[in-house]
């Protein structure tokens, strides 16, 4: 060899991976983040729930810290995904506040600076979505490169190169496998129903399919820690635990109340951040985006209107650790096409320790979709088993169902307000009462403000391109119920909602 020292150089400097534009330095932390997709905060283990057995994620919320009051940005999957990974609220995002719409390409996104920062990125699942990010003007999705496996990422990853690695699960996601409950070893008397549903035994069955797909999203998060562990990696790595809105419920996806927006969050990393803790503090997915760049060394950029949570990881406290963090608001657009000319349903929220504060911008609208097959309620064409959702349908006027299909189906007035240390579960809307007029009043006031100041057009009167603005699954137009449906609700063949 003609230059032995100088070929050793370079052969050092290729096996370390200090090309041009790479920092490679271990010291920044790895970030591995496992989301379940339509998964309630209060149902797991650690969060309660007499039922479920989730050890992993138990163990880790013992070894870490776990949220109790984290939520989406928006109780929808792309733009809540959006909202994270911009760190902006939906309403900013233009057509990306929609499910099934796009995604535009002048929205810069965490996991690109994090990419051009020296940190190998990748998703596997979801990631963004659903929806066409191409007609944005992107040329991957927004979560960055996509993996078959972690270990198909991990190969990639060059020496002392911190990665950033999310896993979005399928599970428990619609449609549930029918009888999980049963080969998952749960026994369905054992469930607790909550008040808004009704209690039998077609619902607690649906429950526990729900449960056992929850059982195997804490068994996938077995194994992404081993293998992180097997790697040498999991001192260096942060791990989060947490889901993408609540639960396929009625009054649950696609529902400003908490069984819609509330999600499980533990974070991990013992080495660095005191574990055993719990804290109150309000906390949205958006935070992540800032939270991210902060702990890789890089500027959170102005135009970022969420707030990193590092200051908390670090605190050692719990409870309520940052004052300011003592409400959150959420919002929602357009869900599924459920309406007539793909009309959406715009609300807001406000929700302190004790009350929660909606607005509905649009209470001439069907806020579940337009009957009878109130379409953003999953299965939303009825096309697929949703045992909990057809027996309200098909009981609606009998006495004790029909109370709760008004709660979740029929139009709702244009502010709402719970009493959260009275009415927990959200079914006593005392907007009118006088005795909480002084609360509504300052509620309303601070929703108010808060969306004025992060730019929403909802109260600026600025342009709302999320209104008529394209959804990318033509066939949810012409919805077509499933044959059993059909059947049990005397439904026609097909429907149309294009104008």
């Amino acid at each position: 060899m003609k230059y032995p020292v100088l070929s050793s150089i370079i052969l050092v400097w290729l096996i370390w991976g200090c090309g041009p534009g790479k920092k490679m330095d271990q010291t920044r932390p790895n970030i591995l983040m496992l989301m379940s997709d339509n998964h309630s905060w209060n149902h797991l283990g650690c969060y309660g729930d007499p039922v479920l057995k989730t050890p992993t994620i138990d163990r880790l919320s013992e070894e870490g810290i776990r949220f109790t009051n984290a939520y989406w940005s928006a109780p929808s999957c792309a733009p809540a995904r959006a909202s994270m990974l911009t760190g902006q609220d939906i309403w900013r995002l233009e057509e990306a506040a929609n499910l099934w719409g796009t995604f535009p390409a002048k929205f810069r996104v965490y996991t690109d600076m994090l990419e051009a920062a020296g940190y190998l990125v990748g998703y596997e699942g979801k990631g963004w979505g659903p929806g066409d990010y191409e007609a944005g003007g992107r040329i991957r999705n927004p979560a960055g490169q996509r993996y078959n496996s972690f270990e198909e990422f991990y190969n990639e990853k060059e020496k002392r190169q911190p990665f950033c690695y999310w896993y979005s699960s399928r599970d428990p996601h619609r449609p549930y496998k029918v009888g999980g409950w049963e080969e998952a070893g749960i026994d369905p008397d054992d469930i607790v129903v909550p008040p808004y549903l009704p209690d039998n035994d077609a619902v607690r069955k649906d429950m526990g399919d729900y449960y056992a797909e929850i059982q195997n999203f804490d068994r996938d998060v077995a194994s992404y820690i081993q293998l992180v562990k097997e790697m040498g990696q999991l001192e260096n790595t942060l791990v989060i635990v947490c889901s993408d809105n609540g639960w396929q419920m009625p009054r649950g996806l696609a529902n400003l109340y908490d069984f819609g927006t509330r999600i499980p969050l533990i974070v991990s990393m013992p080495e660095k951040y005191k574990g055993g803790r719990v804290i109150d503090d309000f906390v949205s997915l958006n935070d992540f985006a800032p939270t991210f760049l902060e702990l890789a060394g890089i500027p959170v950029p102005d135009y970022m209107n969420a707030r990193s949570i590092v200051h908390l990881l670090a605190s050692e406290k719990g409870g309520l650790v940052d004052k300011q963090r003592d409400y959150i608001v959420t919002a929602r657009e357009r869900h599924a096409f459920a309406r007539k000319g793909g009309t959406g349903y715009g609300a807001r929220s406000l929700r302190t320790k004790d009350f929660l504060y909606i607005r509905n911008y649009e209470p001439d609208n069907w806020p579940a979709g337009d009957p009878p097959l109130y379409g953003d309620v999953d299965a939303h064409m009825l096309h697929y088993p949703c045992p909990t959702k057809m027996y309200i349908l098909k009981h609606k006027d009998k006495d004790g169902v029909k109370e709760l299909f008004k709660l979740a189906f029929e139009k709702r007035p244009a502010e709402e307000l719970y009493d959260l240390t009275e009415d927990p579960y959200q079914m006593a809307n005392i907007a009118n009462s006088p005795a909480y007029s002084e609360i509504k009043e300052m509620l309303s006031n601070k929703l108010t403000k808060h969306l004025r100041e992060n730019g929403d057009p909802r109260e600026l009167g600025g342009e709302m391109k999320w209104l008529g603005a394209r959804y990318f699954a033509e066939k949810d137009m012409t919805p077509r119920p499933s044959e059993e449906a059909r059947s049990d609700l005397n439904l026609q063949e097909e429907y149309s909602y294009i104008d």
